[in-house]
């Protein structure tokens, strides 16, 4: 390996791994293995829920190594996957290994620790194209008094709308629904492209990503 190419690798994982640290700085722990899998259930989560279009859109601001783990096992045909907040969570706790009740804390501020690193607005831009509820679990309510997100254990489960906002916001969420499957029927048209994507090859590369940053936290550069 060149010296050329030592330092594109280098600041690879350099970049991968101070988005990592702040997403565990964000969880208030110091495992980063813990904030590893919160991560990767994060992205996973989020990318399934979005059309193929937002979803390569958002994935080509992540780190080249994060971006590995972001396509790891997307089935673009399938896109988007058509779940609600609870699936959502249960998904996300599933593959983070972390209990339902500390789900809505966690997503919230993973959320907020990736939203940093991104460029001015697509963090918004994205989650305004989910429906209202997922939008919801992936910001965590604000508080009138503070303005912030409160914890996880200060959230509760949502209810079965029943005020006019609630409704209103039920609605939205169909709405959301509808329009997304307009617009993966029109790619479906559109965007035969996607057929030619090489899965093992992603597969691949995503595993290598998660061998290479963890590695890098077990024998960190001196």
């Amino acid at each position: 390996m060149s010296l050329a190419e030592r330092t594109v690798f280098d600041r690879a994982v350099h970049t991968s791994n101070t988005w990592l640290t702040d997403v565990a700085t964000a969880l208030d722990t110091d495992d980063i293995r813990f904030a590893h899998r919160v991560l990767r259930a994060w992205l996973h989560a989020l990318r399934d829920r979005l059309t193929v279009d937002s979803a390569a859109k958002f994935g080509a601001q992540l780190p080249e190594l994060l971006r590995g783990i972001y396509y790891d096992g997307w089935v673009p045909s399938k896109a988007p996957i058509k779940y609600g907040s609870d699936e959502f969570s249960l998904r996300f706790a599933e593959e983070a290994r972390i209990a339902t009740k500390d789900v809505r804390g966690a997503i919230s501020a993973t959320t907020r620790a990736l939203a940093d690193h991104l460029s001015p607005g697509l963090m918004t831009e994205t989650l305004a194209q989910l429906p209202a509820h997922v939008r919801a679990l992936l910001t965590g309510p604000v508080t009138a008094q503070t303005g912030t997100a409160p914890t996880a254990s200060a959230t509760r489960p949502a209810e079965v709308p029943s005020t006019p906002p609630e409704r209103f916001a039920h609605l939205e969420d169909q709405v959301s629904t509808l329009t997304e499957a307009l617009q993966t029927l029109a790619r479906s048209l559109e965007n035969s492209r996607m057929r030619g994507l090489d899965t093992d090859s992603v597969a691949r590369a995503a595993r290598l990503a998660d061998e290479i940053i963890m590695a890098s936290h077990a024998n960190p550069t001196p």
